[in-house]
């Protein structure tokens, strides 16, 4: 198939471009480079531009014939997106509107689309599955919600199939550690805990210490970016194959506290870590991980790579060979 990543620069849609480059596919990538890298798009046409500039959006479709779109192009972190909502609504809401009326309008039918746990907000109930209930507590879980009702809208009336993946904690690299995360400023744990492994950062700031866990600190679902990547292509082949559009959680299915991420990243890098503990970050709920049995059964997807020691193994390996990230 010939499909269109919009974010393919980025650091999830870069591996997946890779991987559907590996799997006999081709792509055309679209970015407009604020949170992604040129040097991470490998030999795929890649197209700077804007999803909230429908210029931009209708070029890319004029120019190609695509199959599928894959789309991972968004604004991602809940507390900036308190601070800046409008910033978040326009890109995150405009811009995906602006890329289902090019799909509409050129005749593409299939929509693989990059959403977010964040949209449970504070979950009652451990693990969370897909018909939890929706409460989200950032702007950005609210936009990547709304985009999930604006998709199904534009499903009911003009027949565009999409399948919403609700990723729970994108981590890790590929294994032989050409592509990886790089985002400026830098949020995640892992790469952050890394930065101070090799030095780069002089301190860890442990957001809570108090939280209703076993160790006092947040309880997450990782999932090796990998893992990610592979869920896609099935999501894409599943939504063509049965005609169909669905929803699922991507997630181990188990959560690591922050303490031990931490405890890991000192074991795979020989280091030790000035850790000091901080306030609570607003949003931050104490647990949250997912069930994915609906994913297992439905796509057939298995995670592979997702054990918390590869993850960490994986990213560090990432970080030794690209101490500066990509550079751009």
């Amino acid at each position: 198939m010939k499909i269109l990543v919009t974010g393919g620069a980025g650091y999830i849609g870069s591996i997946t471009n890779a991987l559907l480059h590996s799997q006999g596919h081709k792509t055309v990538v679209f970015d407009n480079l604020s949170n992604g890298h040129k040097e991470a798009v490998g030999k795929s046409k890649l197209i700077i531009g804007d999803l909230t500039d429908k210029d931009d959006v209708f070029r890319a479709f004029d120019g190609d014939s695509f199959d599928a779109v894959i789309h991972f192009a968004a604004y991602t972190l809940p507390g900036e997106s308190m601070l800046s909502p409008h910033k978040y609504f326009h890109n995150n809401i405009i811009g995906g509107l602006n890329l289902l009326e090019a799909m509409r309008t050129h005749g593409c039918r299939n929509i693989v689309f990059s959403s977010t746990c964040s949209v449970y907000g504070y979950p009652k109930d451990l693990p969370v599955a897909e018909t939890s209930s929706i409460a989200p507590v950032s702007v950005y879980g609210a936009s990547k919600r709304m985009f999930e009702e604006i998709l199904d809208w534009y499903g009911k009336i003009y027949g565009i199939r999409n399948v919403k993946l609700r990723y729970f904690n994108a981590a890790g690299a590929a294994l032989d550690g050409s592509l990886g995360e790089d985002h400026s400023p830098e949020t995640h744990i892992i790469p952050v805990a890394l930065s101070v492994a090799s030095g780069k950062k002089k301190q860890f700031e442990l957001y809570g210490d108090d939280y209703e866990t076993p160790d006092g600190t947040c309880i997450r679902d990782y999932i090796h970016v990998l893992d990610l990547a592979d869920a896609h292509i099935k999501a894409l082949d599943y939504m063509i194959k049965h005609d169909a559009s669905d929803t699922f959680n991507l997630g181990v299915g188990r959560g690591y506290s922050n303490r031990q991420v931490l405890d890991e990243v000192k074991k795979i890098t020989k280091k030790e870590l000035n850790v000091v503990v901080a306030k609570r970050r607003p949003g931050d709920p104490d647990a949250i991980f997912a069930d994915n049995t609906k994913a297992r059964k439905v796509l057939g997807w298995n995670p592979k790579y997702s054990d918390l020691h590869i993850i960490i193994k994986s990213a560090w390996k990432w970080h030794v060979k690209h101490p500066e990230g990509y550079g751009s």
